[in-house]
Parts: structure tokens; C-alpha cells; sequence
């Protein structure tokens, strides 16, 4: 069966331009590809075809040759045959196009062909924990930081001297190589810049051609006032150093605020749970309270309070927590919560004189008598 036309083949006219001829191979090698044919077998024979005519068309030899003496212009050893030559080995036309049509297949990122001359370090995170006073007043933190920086010797460049790399002759800066896998190209790390796409021909001897160092670092961090239990603080390029030069990554501040032997935290309400004497409950009185910023406050037991009564005071807890310049917020309220405590070890007076108490009979134990009275009803309906 006589070739089709070439130009025919890819849907160009005789006068295209290199770009039309490479865009019409683009959309047809799309639509015949046979990976995306599976179920119809006469598209790998096309796909095969276009392939044919690019690889003669997009040459501009073998598109003269061809635009004057056809597909004869091939044959019998006619100058651009051989190894490699021929408009049948569509190898090296597919992988002018491989990335254009498959390379989010094989996970190319967009921009710069692939190239990975410079690699962002890495985060890091730092779990901080701070007392409770601390959160309250906010501070700035000194924090000691292990990790990676840019060495000074080559800096971070990797080559003695401070050289720049050079590209990579293996895969001209790319990082990867390809392979041809009969229809399909294949592409690789580079064996000789393992994907970094440079090659440092003299490394640094302090860093060994990395371009980054470990050494600890102190880093002073400004902990707001108002911080919780995993509230986190970015600071950014306090990471670890990028590989020959790249961008540093950032350092996460985790902060943890520890718990507390007198206050108990709900956000921005604090509670305190005061114990007060049988006395001071009974006929009323005042106890004196702590505040989280380490002032006293007076606060008023009213007569009869019982264990669980609780006490506002405004303004008493902790801050909003402030994101910025504009940030406001009021600050929030401490709850007291008065604990009824019985006494103990008490002298033959005092019991003495709790007898005497308990014998006068009087109606002053509201609680006491409306349970009893519901248990005694409970008896007499089970007994009924």
C-alpha cells in the first residue's frame, strides 16, 4: 500500500511553519495515542504514522528533501536513512513532545523543564511550653534550634570558592534522562547529578558539596500574650537550610501551656476553687482571693453558700489572644467557686459545743429536709 502524504498525514498544508507542523503532531498523537485507544487496534498503526511524518517534517533537511522528491527521498539509502535516520523511528519526535502530552503523567512540575538546581529545606517544628503567668503576659522566648544552615565557606553553593555548579552534561540542567522502551520514552533521575541537574566539580570541604552545615541556633521567638495549648507560631527561613543555595524552610513554634496549681483554663475564663470554713459559709463573710497577673482580690461569701456557689469576677482572666496590630478583644472573667469544708480535728469544746447546736432543733438545713422528705416518700411507695 503507497504512503500516505506526509503533510496530508498531520492535516498541514505544503507552506505550515515548524510551530503549526509541531502543534498538528501534538493534537493528533493526543487523539491516536494507543494508550487512550485500548479498544480500537487501528490507532496504533496511525499513531505510528504521524510519528512517520514529524520525525521528517520537523527536520528542515529532511522536510527539503522530502518537499522535492517525496517519499522516495528515503529510500534506498537515499542520504537521511540508517540508524536513527529514518522517518519510521519516531523516537526522538515523540520525545520532543513527551512533557507537552504526558508529562503530569509522570510527574513533571510545571516550570523551569524540571529543573532542580536549588531544593527549599525542610520544616521544622519546635515544641515550646510556657507557664500559664507567661501566657497571660506574653514574652519573648530565647530557644535553642539543631538543624541545617547555609555554610559560609562556599555559600551554600556547594563548590570551593564559592563557585557556581555547573550544568550537568548528562542531562543538560533537566535532572532526568530518557530512555526509549519501544513506543514509549521513559524518563529517569540522572544517574550523574541524582536529579539535582548541576555538578560541583570541587566540593567544599566543610560542607562536602551540600551547601549547608549543622550547627545549633538560637532564635529569640515573641510568644503573644493569650497563647493556648496549640496555638502555632511560624517563623519563616528559620528552617532547615535549602540544598546549594535553595530557599530555607520554616520553623513552627507548637506552644503547650502547662497546667496550673491554683487557676483552671476554659479559653479565656479562668477558675478558682476557694475553700471556706462551716463558719464563714453559715453566717457569710469575705475571703481573700488570687488573680493570674499576682494581685488579691476581696470577695464576698454570702451567708448560707454552699459547696458548687460560684463568684464572677470580670475582667479577672485572660487576654484575647492579639494576631495582629488591629487585633482587640475584652479580656475574659474568673470564676470562684467556694468548696464547703468540714472541719476536723477538733478539740472536746468544739464538739461539745456542735452537740449543743445539733440539739436545737430548727428548720435551717433546707436541703437536707427536702431529700429526706423525697426519700420517705420513695419508702412508703414501695411499701404501698
Amino acid at each position: 500500500m503507497a504512503k500516505r502524504d506526509y503533510y496530508d498525514v498531520l492535516g498541514v498544508t505544503r507552506g505550515a511553519s515548524t510551530d503549526e507542523i509541531k502543534k498538528a503532531y501534538r493534537q493528533k498523537a493526543k487523539e491516536l495515542h494507543p494508550d487512550r485507544n485500548m479498544t480500537d487496534n487501528s490507532c496504533e498503526a496511525r499513531f505510528k504514522e504521524v510519528n512517520e511524518a514529524y520525525e521528517c517534517l520537523k527536520d528542515d533537511q529532511k522536510k527539503a528533501a522530502y518537499d522535492r522528491f517525496g517519499h522516495q527521498a528515503f529510500e534506498n539509502g537515499g542520504g537521511f536513512g540508517g540508524r536513527g535516520g529514518h522517518p519510521g523511528d519516531f523516537g526522538s519526535a515523540f520525545a520532543d513532545v513527551f512533557e507537552d502530552l504526558f508529562g503530569d503523567m509522570m510527574g513533571r512540575r510545571g516550570g523551569g523543564g524540571g529543573r532542580t538546581r536549588a531544593q527549599r529545606g525542610q520544616d521544622l517544628r519546635y515544641n515550646l511550653r510556657v507557664t500559664l503567668e507567661e501566657a497571660y503576659q506574653g514574652l519573648q522566648k530565647k530557644i535553642t534550634v539543631p538543624g541545617s544552615v547555609t555554610c559560609d565557606e562556599c555559600n551554600g553553593t556547594g563548590a570551593e570558592g564559592a563557585i557556581e555548579p555547573t550544568t550537568c552534561p548528562t542531562c543538560s540542567g533537566m535532572g532526568k534522562v530518557r530512555a526509549q522502551q519501544g513506543f514509549f520514552t521513559v524518563e529517569r533521575t540522572c544517574p550523574t547529578c541524582a536529579g539535582q541537574g548541576q555538578i560541583v566539580k570541587n566540593p567544599c570541604k566543610s560542607c562536602a558539596g551540600a551547601g549547608r552545615i549543622e550547627r545549633e541556633r538560637t532564635l529569640s521567638v515573641n510568644i503573644p500574650a493569650g497563647v493556648e495549648t496549640g496555638t502555632r507560631i511560624r517563623l519563616a527561613g528559620e528552617g532547615e537550610a535549602g540544598m546549594r543555595g535553595g530557599p530555607s524552610g520554616d520553623l513552627y513554634i507548637f506552644v503547650e501551656v502547662q497546667e496550673h496549681a491554683i487557676f483552671l483554663r476554659d479559653g479565656k475564663t479562668l477558675a478558682c476553687q476557694v475553700p471556706v470554713s462551716m463558719v464563714t459559709a453559715t453566717l457569710g463573710g469575705e475571703v481573700e482571693v488570687p488573680s493570674i497577673d499576682g494581685g488579691r482580690s476581696r470577695v464576698k461569701v454570702p451567708a448560707g453558700s454552699q459547696t458548687g456557689r460560684q463568684m464572677r469576677l470580670r475582667g479577672k482572666g485572660m487576654p484575647p489572644l492579639r494576631h495582629g496590630a488591629g487585633a482587640h478583644g475584652e479580656p475574659g472573667d474568673m470564676l470562684i467557686e467556694l468548696t464547703v469544708e468540714t472541719p476536723v480535728n477538733l478539740t472536746a469544746r468544739q464538739k461539745e459545743l456542735l452537740r449543743e447546736f445539733e440539739s436545737v432543733k430548727a428548720d435551717n438545713s433546707p436541703q437536707s429536709t427536702s431529700f429526706f422528705n423525697k426519700v420517705k416518700g420513695f419508702w412508703d411507695d414501695m411499701t404501698s
